[in-house]
Parts: structure tokens; C-alpha cells; sequence
């Protein structure tokens, strides 16, 4: 058994190889959200303490299996955003949008907010100003390329637009690693209504500890920009070699000779210098050559999406003779993005890796709902709260998996 303990998360997590079951049906006497670009649903499950699910939507069938395996099948409708109307759609008090990273990435064509992926950020924003009452607080999740590439540039864009619609708009960096064993930082926009009365403990005078050289740059000069402020968690107390399945098989004698033959030879000797049990690694193409890198932090990459073999990340185990290596296991993937036991993955491992590699980790997002999202949804007025707290059937397009 695997047992977890985050810093500052919301509870305690148990991770165990037992089956997997449905996620507890959340109470509506909470403020309601929609989920844009839900993928597998851990933002919806990061999110139940605090809100209630009203609507989510993705277009992939294969997340929706995930998503509709852990939540509630007729909140969900699977379909792209451009068929979604905003009037079809309950009021919430949270609308939270992790939308596509492609063109914002470094791995990818730069093709910043004006691109077919990325670009689908303001279909989000057609839909709210579909609505007949926008939600008062929004949340938009990406790479921390929207600052950091650019000078800043697609991020001015899409603070603009919210500005122009009535926000004050923050951004700040959140890593998983201050939580889990995985290097994940996304940049984080939330947005408040002028009319919502922000409390000042959420606010700072000036950039702290949340606050990137990137973001800070990106800020610079605009209108409506809030410094969000939230207590720094506690150091990270879980390493990597605590979430490894030591006993999970490893490759073959040939496969595994092909793989470590890709170290660099000063990486395998740090390795061995290290003490470490355990080093992940990626392939990548250095001087024209493919090369296995490893990380000696005990601490894993960050996940990605599986679209070739450099995109999955290796785990080279240390033996008195040499060394094993295999790739990350489905309960190792999982547990890295903190999905509790209790979370179904259906679908086969590319599938696994892809559902939890574009999605937030559980407590990053748990965090940022306890210490500012459930806050915001508290200062709301008595007529936004009261609206929000109604949950009529949400209608519109798409279908749930079969």
C-alpha cells in the first residue's frame, strides 16, 4: 500500500492497488461551477469540497469515459465548445476553463491565443457572454508559455478581453511540486467581477511568492490587475521513491540494454553518485542524437501527453549489478497527479497517460479552491449567491459516453 500525505491538501489521500470506484455525489447546497475542457474530471474532483458540479464538457471520447466513470454522467456532455450556447447553461459562481496548450507550449508551434487549439480560450469567453448571467468568478488554467512567451503578448490579449467584460484579473504560478513529486508549474488567470467584494486578505500590494519574473513582466502597465495572495504551503515531505511500484516488471534484457544505452555517460554517472534507487527520465535529441536524460532530484518530469515515445517518461531502477528500466505504471501516473485510489482510469495505458497528462493535479487545484476560489464565492452579494446556488437541469448540446 501507498499512502500520501500533501502538505496543506484538503485531506489525506490513500492510495492503494484496490478497484476503483465513483467519486461521491456532490451536495448542491454549495455554489455551483462549470468545467470547460474537462478531460478526466481531477479539477471537478479538486473541486468538491468547495463547489458543486453543474456542467462539464469535453470533446475527447476517451476522457469522457474517465470523467463520466468518476462523475456524474448527466452533468457531462461531450461535444466541442463551438456547438455550446451559453443559454443552454445553468448559473454557477465558478466557470473554470483548463483549455488547450498546444499552440502555447514550448514543444509546440507558437502559435499563441490566434491558433485553432489555444485559440478555443475564446470560445469559452463566447459562451459567457451567452449567458444571461456570466459567472462572477473565472478561472483559466494553461502552460506557463501565456506569460513567459512573447514578452507576455497572449497573455495582455485574454487579460483585455476579461477586463473589457467586467473582471479584475490576477495570474500567478502554482507548481505541483510543492505537493507531489512531479514538476508541473501552469499559470493560473482568476478573475473576479467588479461587483464581487473581494475580501483585502486575498489581495497583496505588489508581487510575491506566487508571482514569476514572467508574470510580473506580462503585468506590467495593465488595467484591473489584482495580486492574488495565498499562504505559501509547507515544504514538500513526499519524494518520488515513495510513490515507485518497486515490484511492477521492468523490460526485457534487450529492450532494457537498447533504453540504457541512451544515458549519457556523465547522467549515468551521477546516478550512480546520487544514492538514489530510482531516476526518471525523457528522451530527447541532443547534437543531432537521441539521449535518455535523467532528472536526480527524486522528483518525476512533468507528464505529457503520449503522442511518441519521447513524450513517456522512463524510470531507470538501480540493481547491485546494473539497472532496470521501464516506463511509468498506470497507479505510478496517477498517483502522481494525486488521484486518490478510489479514481477509475478505463482504457489502456497511452489512454491513462493522456487523461492525467492534460490535467491539473488534484492538489494544486484543491488548494487554490480553499484558499481563494471558496473565499471569492463567499463575498458574493445575496442575489448572485442565491442564483447560483439554483441548479436547474443543464441542457445543450453534446452526449454523454455510451
Amino acid at each position: 500500500m501507498y499512502v500520501s500525505r500533501f502538505n496543506n491538501y484538503e485531506t489525506t489521500t490513500t492510495v492503494e492497488k484496490k478497484p476503483r470506484g465513483r467519486t461521491k455525489t456532490l451536495s448542491l447546497d454549495k455554489p455551483g461551477f462549470l468545467e470547460f475542457f474537462s478531460g478526466s474530471g481531477l479539477v471537478s474532483h479538486a473541486l468538491a469540497r468547495h463547489f458543486s458540479l453543474l456542467w462539464a464538457n469535453d470533446i475527447c471520447p476517451k476522457k469522457a469515459l474517465v470523467f463520466c466513470g468518476n462523475h456524474e454522467r448527466e452533468k457531462f456532455h461531450r461535444g466541442s465548445i463551438t456547438a455550446v450556447s451559453g443559454l443552454d447553461l445553468p448559473p454557477a459562481a465558478l466557470s473554470w476553463a483548463s483549455f488547450p496548450c498546444q499552440d502555447l507550449s514550448v514543444a509546440g508551434k507558437a502559435g499563441g491565443l490566434q491558433a485553432s487549439r489555444s485559440g478555443l480560450v475564446w470560445e469559452w469567453l463566447r459562451v459567457m457572454d451567452e449567458m444571461p448571467a456570466p459567472a462572477p468568478v473565472l478561472v483559466a488554467e494553461n502552460v506557463v508559455g501565456l506569460v513567459s512567451r512573447q514578452g507576455g503578448r497572449q497573455y495582455r490579449q485574454l487579460h483585455a478581453a476579461l477586463a473589457e467584460r467586467g473582471y479584475r484579473v490576477g495570474a500567478f504560478v502554482l507548481d505541483a511540486v510543492r505537493w507531489l513529486p512531479q514538476s508541473r508549474p501552469r499559470i493560473f488567470i482568476v478573475a473576479a467581477r467588479q461587483t464581487v467584494k473581494t475580501p483585502p486578505e486575498l489581495l497583496d500590494a505588489g508581487p510575491n511568492w506566487l508571482h514569476s519574473k514572467a508574470v510580473v513582466a506580462a503585468a506590467r502597465g495593465l488595467d484591473d490587475w489584482l495580486w492574488w495572495k495565498m499562504p505559501e504551503p509547507r515544504p514538500r515531505s513526499l519524494s518520488l521513491s515513495e510513490v515507485v511500484d518497486w515490484d511492477a516488471p521492468c523490460f526485457d534484457d534487450a529492450a532494457a540494454q537498447k533504453t540504457l544505452a541512451l544515458i549519457p555517460a556523465s547522467h549515468w554517472r551521477r546516478f550512480l553518485a546520487s544514492g538514489l534507487q530510482a531516476a526518471p527520465g525523457y528522451k530527447r535529441i541532443r547534437q543531432k542524437r537521441q539521449v535518455l536524460e535523467l532528472r536526480f532530484d527524486d522528483v518525476a518530469g512533468c507528464l505529457r501527453t503520449p503522442q511518441g515515445g519521447s513524450s513517456r517518461q522512463y524510470l531507470v531502477i538501480r540493481e547491485a549489478d546494473g539497472a532496470r528500466v521501464r516506463l511509468l505504471t498506470v497507479d505510478e501516473i496517477a498517483r502522481l497527479m494525486g488521484a486518490p485510489a478510489s479514481y477509475k482510469l478505463p482504457g489502456g495505458y497511452n489512454d491513462v497517460y493522456k487523461a492525467m497528462g492534460d490535467a491539473a493535479a488534484v492538489p494544486v487545484v484543491a488548494y487554490l479552491a480553499r484558499h481563494l476560489l471558496s473565499k471569492l464565492a463567499a463575498a458574493l452579494s445575496s442575489e448572485e449567491r442565491a442564483l447560483t446556488l439554483k441548479a436547474p437541469n443543464p441542457g445543450g448540446p453534446g452526449q454523454a459516453p455510451g
